[in-house]
C-alpha cells in the first residue's frame, strides 16, 4: 500500500495530512512531530500567557485522537526525524526507525533563533513556539514566581508577549538591540507602535542583553549599556529561521537563509518530496520571485495543497502579497506588500492621518496609513495603525495587490460606508488620492 510521510504536526502538516486523507481514503499517512502537540493555534500562544485563554488544550484545533481515529491517521508524538535519504525514500527517526515513503511533505515550521549570549540555557528562558515552553512559563506564572520579566526582541512575539505579560501583573522591559521597533513597517508607522509601546511598558532600543547570570529564583540580564536587571523570566523574541535542514542537506534548493524553493504544487527540487508552511519560501505575487514570509494562513494553505498532490489530487498556490496583522496594547498595527525598504529606493509613499469612523461619531480614532508605490502608480504595499479599523482596511490593501490594481483603482473603489465604521472617504481612499497627486502628470 502506498505510504505518505508527513514531517511535522503543526498546521502545515495537519492540513497535509487531512488534505492527502480526503483524495485517498486508502491511503497510509504517517505523522511525525517531534513534540508532545499537534495542530494546535500557535498564533494564540501569547493570549495563553496572558490569559485570555484559559487552557492550553483550548488551543487545540482537535486531540490526537480525532485524527488517529476518525481520520486515520498514523500520528506520532514526541518522534522527531533526524534524516531524510531520498535516494532510498526512507525517514529517519530519533528513535532509530527507518520508515519508507512514497511520497514525503516537509512540514516542519521554523525555529526560534537563539543569540550567542552566556546563560541562554537557563530554564527561566523562554521562546513563544512551541507549546510546552508556554506551558512551563505560563505555570511559573500562575504560581506567582514571576514579577518581572525582560523581553529580548521588538518584533511581533516580543511586543505580543510584552502585553501578555503585562496582563498578568507582571513588570516587563523590552530589549532591542536595533535602532527601531522590527516590524517590517517603515519609520512613520514604527514611531506610531513606539509610543504605544513605552506608553505601558519601558523600552530600550540599541541594547543588546550580552549575557544572562542565574541568582536566587531568577537571573541578571546584562546589558550592552552596562545596566544590569534582575528579573524572573527572559522571553526570548529574536526572530526565527527555517526548519528546514533535513531537505537542504539532503540537497533540496533553497534560498541563502534556508528557506525551501518550491514550485505552485509545492514540488521540492527532490523528486517526490513536498514541502509546506514557514519551511518554505513562497512565492510573492508583488515581487514576482519567492520570499520567506512565514505566517500561518499560507501555511495552512499551502500544507493542503502540498497534501492534496502528494495523494495524487490536483491542487496549486497562487502566491503570497505578506500581509499581517498583530494588536499591541491598544493599537492594531497592520503591513502588506512591500515596505519602502523593500520596495527600494525608487518607490514612492504618502502618508495619511484621517479619522476611523465619521467626525460626528464617538469613539473614532486616528488611523495612520503609508501606502508605497511606484512613479507609474502601481501598488507595491502599505502599512496601517489605529485603535480600531485596522484590520478590515489591510484586507482590503491585500486585495488589491493581490489583483494587481493600482492607485487609480484604489481611489475608486466602493467601499463600504456608515458612520460608526467609516467615515464617507475612507482612510485608504484619502490616502490613494492624496498618493495619486505626487504621480507624474503624464500617469496621474
Amino acid at each position: 500500500m502506498p505510504r505518505l510521510v508527513v514531517l511535522g504536526g503543526g498546521a502545515a502538516g495537519m492540513s497535509a495530512a487531512s488534505a492527502a486523507r480526503r483524495v485517498d481514503p486508502a491511503l497510509k499517512i504517517v505523522v511525525l512531530e517531534a513534540n508532545g502537540y499537534a495542530a494546535y493555534g500557535m498564533c494564540g500562544l501569547p493570549y495563553y500567557l496572558g490569559g485570555v485563554v484559559p487552557s492550553a488544550e483550548n488551543l487545540l484545533a482537535y486531540p490526537p485522537e480525532t485524527f488517529r481515529e476518525d481520520r486515520g491517521l498514523d500520528l506520532r508524538l514526541d518522534t522527531a526525524a533526524v534524516r531524510i535519504d531520498p535516494g532510498r525514500h526512507r525517514v529517519e527517526t530519533g528513535q532509530g526507525e527507518q520508515i519508507g515513503y512514497d511520497a514525503l511533505v516537509l512540514a516542519a515550521g521554523a525555529q526560534p533563533t537563539r543569540p550567542q549570549i552566556p546563560g541562554i540555557d537557563h530554564d527561566r528562558v523562554f521562546t513563544i513556539r512551541a507549546m510546552e515552553d508556554s506551558i512551563r512559563l505560563r505555570t511559573l506564572i500562575d504560581s506567582g514566581s514571576v514579577r518581572r520579566a525582560v523581553i529580548v526582541g521588538a518584533g511581533y512575539i516580543g511586543l505580543e508577549a510584552a502585553e501578555a505579560l503585562v496582563a498578568q501583573g507582571i513588570d516587563v522591559e523590552v530589549v532591542e538591540a536595533l535602532p527601531h521597533i522590527t516590524m517590517s513597517v517603515d519609520s512613520s508607522i514604527a514611531d506610531v507602535v513606539e509610543g504605544e509601546l513605552r506608553a505601558h511598558v519601558p523600552v530600550r532600543l540599541n541594547t543588546a542583553v550580552t549575557g544572562l547570570r542565574p541568582r536566587a529564583d531568577g537571573l541578571t540580564a546584562h546589558l550592552s549599556d552596562g545596566d544590569t536587571v534582575d528579573v524572573d523570566a527572559v522571553v526570548l523574541a529574536t526572530g526565527v529561521r527555517p526548519d528546514s535542514r533535513l531537505l537542504t542537506e539532503a540537497g533540496a534548493e533553497h534560498l541563502p537563509g534556508g528557506a525551501l524553493v518550491v514550485d505552485d504544487h509545492m514540488h521540492t527540487s527532490i523528486a517526490d518530496v513536498f514541502a509546506a508552511g514557514d519551511c518554505v519560501a513562497h512565492q510573492h505575487r508583488v515581487l514576482d520571485a519567492p520570499a520567506w514570509i512565514p505566517l500561518g494562513p499560507a501555511a495552512n494553505k499551502t500544507g493542503r495543497v502540498a497534501g492534496t498532490v502528494a495523494a495524487g489530487g490536483h491542487a496549486s498556490f497562487p502566491g503570497i502579497v505578506g500581509t499581517a496583522v498583530v494588536k499591541v496594547f491598544d493599537l492594531e498595527v497592520a503591513r502588506t506588500g512591500l515596505s519602502s525598504a523593500e520596495a527600494g529606493p525608487d518607490a514612492l509613499t504618502c502618508d495619511v492621518v484621517h479619522r476611523s469612523r465619521a467626525k460626528y461619531y464617538p469613539d473614532g480614532h486616528p488611523i495612520h496609513a503609508r501606502l508605497v508605490f511606484e512613479p507609474t502608480g502601481r501598488l507595491l504595499g502599505g502599512q496601517l495603525a489605529g485603535r480600531d479599523g485596522v484590520a478590515k482596511r489591510i484586507d482590503v490593501l491585500a486585495t488589491a495587490l493581490y489583483a494587481g490594481l493600482g492607485l487609480s483603482d484604489l481611489a475608486a473603489l466602493d467601499l463600504s460606508y456608515a458612520p460608526p465604521f467609516a467615515p464617507v472617504y475612507d482612510p485608504l481612499l484619502i490616502a490613494a488620492q492624496r498618493a495619486m497627486l505626487t504621480l507624474p502628470a503624464a500617469v496621474s
